[in-house]
C-alpha cells in the first residue's frame, strides 16, 4: 500500500526505522526483529540507506523481503550521497521491481570526514531533484521526504529552510517525515508555519526516546536538535544509571506522542537505532490508547444518534 493512501484515511501511522547491517549475521538479526513486529501491526517500516549507497544491496533486499515475506509495508531510503543519476536510476528500478510503493528521498549527509556535501559528477546537489527524478522516472511510487522542525543544521534561518523544503513539496513528495525532536511546540510551530507557506502535505512527527545520554546528545549535534533544559537536567542527574535514563527517556517520548497525537500530528515515526523493545513498548501503549479513544467516540455517537 502507498503510505499517502493510509494518511488520507484520517488515522495516524505508526511506525519504526531501521538500519541495515553491513554483516549477515547482523542482517539477518534484523530481519528476525522485524519479522516480530508483525503482530503488532506497525503501518509501515523504513529502512535506511547507507553513505555512499554502502549498505545499497542490503536495503534493497531487506525491504523486498519484509513486503514479501513480513507484510509489513517497507519505505526505502534513497540518497543522493556519491551517487550519479544513473545508478540512483537503477535503483529506483530495482525497488520497482521488487513491488516496493514508497521510498523516502533524501540529500544525504556527507560521507564519513567530510563537513560538507557536494554532488558527484553527475548526481544530484538536492533532495528537490531526487524528488522529481523518481516522480518523472516512476510516476506511481509514493515519495516521502525530510523536513526539519529546528531547520536544517546546514540553513541559515528558518525562513530560507522552509523555502527550501517548499520547493522539495512541489517537485513531488506526498509526505513528510521530520527530524528527531524533543519539544512538541517547536514541531507546532512548524507545521503552522509550512501551512502558511503552502505546505499542504501530511506532516509525521519523527521520535526518538533517550536511552543514553551520549548517544543523544551526538544526534541532537549531528542534527540540529536542541534537548530541553528540564529533560536534560533530569537524564544528566542519572547518566551512570542506565535503567533510570530508559525510564525517563521513555516517559517523556510516550508523553510527547500523545500530545501529538491530540494536536492531530499526521503519525508517528520511531527512530529505533535497530534497539526496538524501548520504541515497541510505546508503541504498543500508543496503540492502546488510540483504540480506547476510538472506541469512546463511537460510543458517544452512537448514544447521540
Amino acid at each position: 500500500m502507498r503510505i499517502i493512501e493510509q494518511l488520507k484515511q484520517g488515522q495516524p501511522t505508526l511506525s519504526f526505522e531501521f538500519f541495515p547491517p553491513r554483516d549477515d549475521i547482523g542482517f539477518w538479526d534484523l530481519y528476525r526483529t522485524i519479522e516480530s513486529l508483525q503482530a503488532a501491526g506497525p503501518t509501515y517500516v523504513s529502512v535506511t540507506y547507507g553513505a555512499g549507497g554502502s549498505t545499497r544491496k542490503k536495503t534493497i533486499d531487506l525491504v523486498a523481503r519484509i513486503k514479501s515475506d513480513v507484510k509489513i509495508e517497507p519505505l526505502a531510503h534513497l540518497t543522493c550521497v556519491s551517487a550519479t543519476k544513473a545508478e540512483l536510476g537503477q535503483v529506483v528500478d530495482d525497488l520497482k521491481n521488487c513491488g516496493i510503493e514508497n521510498i523516502l528521498a533524501l540529500r544525504g549527509d556527507p560521507p564519513a570526514g567530510e563537513k560538507h556535501f557536494s554532488a558527484c559528477k553527475d548526481g544530484f546537489a538536492y533532495a528537490s531533484e531526487l524528488v522529481a527524478f523518481i516522480r518523472q522516472r516512476h510516476p506511481g511510487f509514493c515519495i516521502g521526504a525530510a523536513c526539519y522542525p529546528e531547520a536544517h543544521p546546514e540553513a541559515p534561518s528558518l525562513d530560507v529552510d522552509l523555502d527550501h523544503l517548499k520547493r522539495k513539496v512541489d517537485a513531488g513528495v506526498d509526505f513528510l517525515i521530520t527530524q528527531l525532536f524533543f519539544d512538541n511546540t517547536d514541531f507546532l510551530n512548524f507545521r503552522d508555519r509550512a501551512v502558511r507557506a503552502g505546505i499542504d502535505v501530511p506532516i509525521i512527527a519523527g521520535i526518538m526516546p533517550v536511552l543514553s545520554v551520549k548517544q543523544v546528545k551526538r544526534f541532537t549535534d549531528m542534527c540540529g536538535a536542541t534537548i530541553p533544559k528540564r529533560l536534560l537536567k533530569r537524564i544528566e542527574a542519572v547518566e551512570d544509571d542506565a535503567e533510570a535514563v530508559r525510564h525517563i527517556g521513555m516517559y517523556h517520548s510516550t508523553q510527547q506522542c500523545l500530545e501529538l497525537l491530540e494536536h492531530d500530528a499526521a503519525g508517528i515515526h520511531f527512530y529505533t537505532l535497530n534497539r526496538s523493545s524501548a520504541t515497541r513498548a510505546i508503541y504498543q501503549f500508543i496503540r492502546a490508547e488510540l483504540e480506547t479513544a476510538r472506541q469512546r467516540k463511537a460510543t458517544q455517537a452512537s448514544a447521540t444518534s
